[in-house]
């Protein structure tokens, strides 16, 4: 897939390059934009898109600084087009005025950013673009308005219809594997033969989404052991001399690491259809596989601590145990949704927290983050919904007996 769509990439490209005759346009790059938004051509506007983007990968944090204040202050709504236009619609709702509304209403800057996607290979630069959009943002908060509008486009562009699933093994090619090791974020995978542990064995398996524009970028990538019951320590997953088991023997598929790969995606899930699907397909394909739990960190469990000066309660793994229950149910954000990033997901995706963990892992960042605590995680496709729909609607959090006794023992 990967290579048929580099050969017509190249082939596209070259088309659109030669219709520009080779002549490289010097006019500011604001208004190479203008006239791209006033191009009906499609082989021309490509062809001026091409530049555009060409101009904007060699730009520094400065030029892109401004080149984003043009797209966030020139190229948005027109309040008083926007209300003469709705009130058009409300006094006449004709196919036409509903028209003229949506694209009064829909700001330029989509437009613009639409068009420059029509360039082939032009998504993962876009991706790249919004990543430095992020970035520019934490310090010049006016460009998040601009940031609305990217968020609506990608949402789009990478809807679950247009996702691929591919598993991920030792055979895979060896560029996707590289990436495998530079994008881990949970629990860092330290050399090539850390990773053939991870892929190899036969009660080991790795998917991730890839997106056909981008074949070669994994979007978001979950890795799974298949184990007999539910680990309570990344240590036994991880272990170099753990017992191996043959994958038929599995009644357990853990999901202990989850890996988004770009940041310039962020705020765009594809964790909770990722694990949902992976669920599935390993259900149709193990059958005695019977239970789908995770192995979580607690990433914010410290941070928290110290916030409320808790801390100094924890004096042995039991109270670690009771104190990061009660973390889990109780601490919560000003909008009423749980502290921790990680328990958000989970329980937004229909998760119910299982059991909880002391001395699950001992690295130095699970330490520090955690004090050595980590959380199970339960998909029980039977409840997903029904759980997903409670947590959303009511901010119900669903928690084993066990997890809710040990919170109420923080209190007691």
């Amino acid at each position: 897939m990967s290579i048929l769509a580099d050969l017509l990439s190249t082939v596209f490209e070259r088309r659109y390059k030669n219709a520009a005759n080779g002549k490289l346009d010097k006019r500011p790059i604001n208004t190479l934009c203008d006239d791209l938004l006033g191009r009906h051509g499609e082989v021309s506007g490509v062809a001026l898109a091409c530049q555009i983007l060409d101009r904007y990968a060699v730009m520094d944090d400065v030029a892109k600084k401004d080149f984003f204040d043009y797209l966030t202050h020139e190229l948005g709504i027109d309040p008083a087009q926007v209300r003469k236009a709705l009130a058009a619609y409300e006094a006449e709702p004709t196919q036409k005025n509903y028209r003229t509304f949506l694209s009064t209403a829909e700001p330029a800057r989509q437009e613009l950013i639409s068009r420059l996607n029509q360039v082939p290979g032009a998504t993962g630069q876009l991706v790249t673009m919004r990543n430095d959009l992020l970035r520019l943002s934490k310090k010049y908060a006016e460009l998040a308005a601009f940031d609305i509008d990217f968020r609506h486009l990608l949402n789009s562009w990478f809807n679950r219809g247009f996702l691929v699933l591919r598993p991920i093994n030792w055979e895979s090619p060896a560029h996707i594997l590289e990436k495998i090791i530079a994008y881990e974020a949970v629990h860092t995978i330290e050399s090539w033969d850390d990773l053939r542990r991870r892929l190899q064995p036969t009660d080991r398996r790795c998917f991730a989404f890839f997106h056909p524009s981008m074949p070669n970028e994994p979007l978001v990538f979950v890795e799974v052991a298949l184990t007999k019951g539910i680990p309570s320590s990344i240590q036994d997953v991880l272990s170099d001399d753990r017992q191996m088991i043959d994958a038929g023997d599995a009644d357990t598929a853990v999901f202990y690491s989850i890996s988004n790969c770009q940041a310039g995606l962020a705020g765009i899930s594809f964790g909770n259809s990722l694990i949902k699907q992976v669920a599935a397909d390993l259900a149709r394909e193990l059958v005695d596989l019977k239970t789908f739990v995770t192995l979580s960190p607690i990433p914010t469990l410290m941070q928290w601590l110290d916030e409320t000066g808790r801390r100094g309660d924890i004096d042995d793994n039991d109270k670690l145990r009771n104190v990061a229950a009660n973390y889990l149910l109780c601490a919560k954000r000003g909008n009423g949704s749980p502290y921790d990033p990680v328990a958000r997901f989970h329980l937004g995706n229909g998760a119910q927290i299982h059991a909880v963990h002391a001395g699950a892992d001992l690295s130095a960042n699970g330490v520090a983050q955690s004090g050595g605590a980590m959380v199970n995680y339960l998909y029980d496709l039977r409840k997903i919904s029904q759980n997903h729909e409670q947590f959303v609607t009511k901010q119900k959090i669903a928690a084993s007996k066990d997890v809710r006794a040990l919170s109420a023992q923080a209190d007691a």
